[in-house]
């Protein structure tokens, strides 16, 4: 059988879809000469699948039943019966509708986590005859919610306080003993935010008897894996920013201002076999190398209008 190349191409470039979009394209050949096959199919796939950490493989069996993969789309299309591929170049088109007709009813959004993975794809494959072995080709894409309006109170301001009483309540008596005396405060923009417009907030030094090495804010994902019978959460983090390098001028407000990484982050989703959560950590490193945090749990969105864009400015 002669050498040949072919691909998957999607009418639309940035390849994001829609619920419900027609997904359109074609499947470009190339041969040298005419060439023989025994037929051309293309699939449609979405598929959520689910991992266990291991430090929970094996504890419960229950887990086994609800980290199976989930099919969100399952299609198929034969572009061409067995046959011949005349030399050039040859296409066939494909229209295939973004649908999930089972459950969960729904698509969710493109999201490449630790634990948990929401991939698309088309995968094209070209029979060949038993002394050859079948040729195949993988087109993936993006499939993103339609943006939705934030209300107003979404967009009210977090503030937070960070001071040894405040943390005292997890210490041991040694680490009270130990723990320098400061007040650092602050506040997020808001607890809701777009998943396209960034993390944004500001951060007061108002006093502190030791020098401060470094203030780092973290994103962190949540992600939990099973059911009511038994579950696996995990934390991982995503990214680090840096606030502050080095001792900080007390009063001086610092700002937050981080952006989300595309792929790695996904509107807040709660099913009932998995869960995608996202929370942050402010950490604050003082020269002697003690560390004091924060964590504040967010709800990622993907919005539109007036409020995806807006920022607090109040008191800067």
């Amino acid at each position: 059988m002669s050498s040949f190349l072919f691909d998957i191409k999607l009418k639309r470039e940035n390849k994001v879809y829609y619920e419900n979009d027609m997904l359109l394209g074609c499947v470009q050949f190339q041969c040298s000469q005419e060439t023989k096959h025994e037929g051309i199919m293309l699939y449609l796939e979405g598929i959520v699948n689910l991992q266990l950490s291991s430090k929970t493989v094996g504890l419960f069996d229950a887990f086994y039943n609800s980290v199976k993969p989930i099919n969100l789309l399952q299609n198929s299309l034969e572009l061409s019966a067995p046959g011949k591929l005349s030399a050039g170049r040859s296409e066939f088109h494909f229209e295939l509708p973004l649908v999930c007709k089972k459950e969960p009813r729904m698509l969710y959004e493109t999201y490449h986590g630790v634990f948990i993975n929401v991939n698309y794809q088309l995968n094209c494959t070209v029979k060949r005859n038993f002394l050859g072995k079948s040729m195949t080709r993988i087109q993936q894409f993006c499939v993103q919610y339609k943006p939705v309006a934030l209300s107003e109170d979404s967009l009210k301001a977090v503030p937070f306080s960070l001071s040894p009483d405040s943390l005292q309540k997890n210490a041991t008596a040694k680490e009270r003993l130990s723990m320098p005396r400061f007040l650092i405060t602050g506040r997020l923009d808001r607890s809701e935010f777009c998943v396209t417009t960034p993390i944004t907030g500001s951060i007061t030094v108002q006093h502190t008897e030791a020098a401060i090495k470094s203030i780092e804010m973290q994103l962190v994902r949540v992600e939990t894996c099973g059911c009511d019978e038994g579950y696996s959460k995990d934390a991982t983090e995503i990214q680090t920013i840096q606030i502050a390098d080095g001792n900080v001028l007390p009063k001086l407000e610092l700002p937050i201002y981080m952006v989300l990484p595309r792929l790695f982050t996904c509107p807040t989703l709660l099913t009932k076999n998995f869960k995608i959560e996202f929370e942050l950590n402010l950490v604050v490193v003082f020269k002697e190398d003690y560390t004091v945090s924060e964590n504040f749990k967010i709800v990622l969105k993907r919005s539109v209008g007036p409020f995806s864009n807006k920022i607090n400015t109040a008191g800067r």
